[in-house]
């Protein structure tokens, strides 16, 4: 019956594809554009990659990656070879990316909420698809210390363009390990593509601190994005009620969670920390309050919709919207809402190497979508 299901699905996928020319048209300040339902039935997805061969690879939070043809099909056996994965909470099964040299090394990574002996925590592993299976399987990274906590697990996975590795990990719902450096929680880690610690990490040789770390003072980042002019990678996190943030991330930089946030706690309204601004201490670059809740980020470089080029998308859970926001180098000066409670919670962002952008919804029948002009 499943599989039937799922069959059915994927033929259901087919026909809103080519029916594109039908949906409904949706205004913009730059573009006109309609969204095109590719495939349906995805359980809670949370990250998407594309193949070099047209094909797509989305991870299902209850721990599942799937494959999607370039015709949008949904293919109805999962990846094997996975390790076990903690489908608690807010953890699972979350990104997915590819090697830079991809095309010739054939390696995947995935993060993911792994268990312990002591709790769960975000783990990373890289491993090579052959047919439905992953193979070759290495885990390059664990968080410690690991925890019961089913709350703030990051995860988001991007290459720089030297190659190094970027993890955005969240605090996992314990405020003060934001600011610890003997604690992986509430940081971004670098690592080279095989999980080495890079010599040139701001935190290397400084007693009682773990190497990996890149950053600290992050509540819960759920979307990164490298810039396209700088390279640099940008970053946006969950605020608790209020002070959704968007950053640079910089070598060694404090940004401040839980000391300062422009958000306060949940229903009492109260503050949090010390305020706003301390110094030492790097402010974000754009502040959403009330919050988003936003997931998912991509930077937009293709042609199709050249006035948005350069533009950075954010998705958002709770606004139920896509964010565009016009960027001027290390600057957001605008901000556009596209879809507000259209296509419901949005989990993912990405630029497609065909010019088009992807969205993937949060829902126990997610869907796969994409942007096309009008």
């Amino acid at each position: 019956m499943r599989r039937f299901i799922a069959l059915a699905l994927s033929f259901l996928a087919c026909v809103f594809s080519a029916h594109a020319g039908d949906a409904p048209i949706h205004a913009s300040r730059l573009h006109d554009f309609r969204v095109v339902a590719l495939t349906q039935g995805l359980e809670y997805p949370w990250g998407l990659a594309f193949l070099p061969d047209g094909r797509m690879l989305v991870t299902e939070r209850p721990g599942r990656l799937r494959i999607v043809g370039a015709d949008g099909r949904l293919d109805p056996q999962p990846v094997t070879g996975l390790p076990p994965i903690a489908a608690v909470g807010q953890g699972g099964l979350l990104d997915v990316a590819l090697h830079p040299d991809h095309a010739q090394n054939g390696w995947i990574y995935l993060s993911y909420a792994g268990p312990g002996p002591d709790g769960v925590g975000t783990e990373v592993l890289r491993g090579r698809l052959a047919g439905h299976a992953l193979r070759d399987v290495q885990v390059l990274f664990r968080m410690r210390p690991k925890t019961a906590s089913g709350y703030h697990f990051g995860s988001r996975l991007v290459f720089d363009r030297q190659g190094f590795l970027y993890i955005t990990l969240g605090d996992r719902g314990d405020m003060p390990r934001a600011q610890r450096f003997d604690d992986h929680a509430g940081s971004v880690i670098r690592l080279h593509d095989d999980g080495r610690v890079p010599a040139d990490n701001p935190f290397v040789g400084r007693p009682g601190a773990l190497p990996e770390k890149f950053t600290l003072g992050n509540r819960n980042m759920q979307g990164a994005a490298l810039h396209p002019q700088t390279g640099e990678l940008w970053t946006h996190e969950h605020g608790p009620q209020g002070g959704d943030e968007v950053n640079i991330m910089r070598a060694g930089v404090n940004y401040g969670w839980p000391t300062i946030t422009y958000g306060v706690n949940y229903g009492i309204g109260t503050q949090i920390g010390e305020g706003t601004h301390k110094p030492g201490m790097a402010q974000p670059l754009w502040v959403w309050t009330p919050s988003i809740a936003p997931s998912g980020m991509a930077f937009y470089i293709g042609d199709r919709f050249p006035k948005w080029k350069g533009n950075l998308f954010v998705g958002a859970l709770r606004g139920v919207l896509l964010a565009r926001l016009e960027v001027d180098n290390a600057r957001v000066i605008r901000e556009e809402r596209l879809l507000v409670g259209k296509v419901g919670r949005i989990r993912d962002v990405r630029a497609g190497p065909d010019g088009l952008i992807y969205l993937l919804t949060d829902s126990a029948d997610g869907r796969l979508l994409r942007l096309e002009p009008k």
